[in-house]
């Protein structure tokens, strides 16, 4: 993918599935009624300044807070944007405007393609803009009911962005969109972003949950990394994402084998969607520097890195 400027705008979003919109915040979770897909009105005011996903190159910033995907404000489980205008969006909008506000910047970035923008005015009058990007879900994007790879590819998006550490690091995402279209790559994004990481795969919009596979051999005791839930063997604190072994295990390959196309998981297939990150976003301990994933301690492994982090004084 490559950055493109914003170019023009659109405000509504559909689905037509019986899914609702799902709210969870400090307050038991609940339904709120589904509404239907705006069609008329008076369009809102585009900002003069949108707020794109830091992007260049095929680079993608996985910069969503892990809390920010289904915990701390909305949760997938029948996930339907029916126009940005409607009662259902601004209740779950205005429960936690920020924390809205940053998911539905990786939604428009996974759904929408490049040059295209999502505006919502918000209860303070504030105009929010959203950038598209990948482009994977263009019926959804343009107002059409989101077809069940839509919304798979949307959801393996938004799960390859999630970062649990809330870091911001640059990722390649590699994949095709709901139309079979390759999502632009260059040789140098491919030789800057050399380590393969993982697989994503599932639906969020059901309650199929979401999962992630290991695109090369799972860290050693002794290696840690910002990207935790794909290669590191039973990272706690993961949850929703479900780890499932090595992708090749379960993965179709495009045929230059470099990313997977589908992932099948008992008996259902789903849409994927492949990353790559930098060989630097690998720590070892030994190195001579105490990285956030590593800790004090007497011993050689990353929770107990002598070397880089010292013993631990009481």
């Amino acid at each position: 993918m490559k950055a493109v400027e914003s170019q023009g705008s659109r405000s509504g979003w559909g689905m037509g599935t019986a899914g609702v919109l799902w709210v969870c915040g400090a307050v038991a979770c609940g339904p709120l009624p589904q509404e239907p897909l705006e069609t008329s009105g008076v369009p809102e005011p585009v900002a003069s300044a949108s707020q794109p996903l830091p992007s260049d190159n095929g680079e993608s910033f996985n910069g969503l807070a892990f809390n920010g995907l289904a915990f701390n404000g909305l949760a997938f489980n029948g996930l339907a944007f029916n126009g940005l205008n409607s009662a259902a969006f601004s209740s779950w909008y205005d429960l936690d405007p920020a924390l809205a506000d940053n998911v539905m910047k990786y939604v428009t970035a996974c759904a929408a393609p490049a040059g295209e923008t999502r505006t919502y005015t918000d209860g303070q009058g504030r105009v929010r803009v959203w950038s598209g990007s990948l482009g994977l879900a263009p019926d959804w994007a343009s107002g059409r009911p989101a077809t069940v790879t839509e919304q798979q590819l949307v959801s393996a998006c938004l799960a390859a962005h999630v970062n649990k550490f809330g870091r911001t690091v640059p990722i390649s995402v590699l994949g095709r969109s709901a139309h079979a279209q390759p999502i632009a790559t260059s040789p140098e994004e491919l030789q800057t972003f050399s380590q393969r990481e993982g697989c994503f795969f599932g639906n969020l919009f059901t309650d199929e949950g979401v999962f992630v596979g290991h695109d090369d051999h799972l860290l050693w005791p002794h290696e840690s990394s910002v990207r935790a839930c794909a290669l590191e063997p039973g990272r706690d604190g993961c949850a929703p994402i479900t780890q499932v072994g090595p992708c090749a295990s379960r993965c179709t390959p495009d045929p230059t084998n470099t990313y997977y196309t589908h992932c099948t998981l008992d008996g259902t297939t789903y849409a994927a969607i492949t990353t790559r990150i930098r060989p630097q976003e690998i720590y070892t301990c030994g190195d001579g520097v105490c990285q956030f994933t590593e800790s004090c301690g007497l011993g050689l492994d990353s929770a107990h890195c002598t070397w880089d982090c010292g013993l631990c004084v009481q």
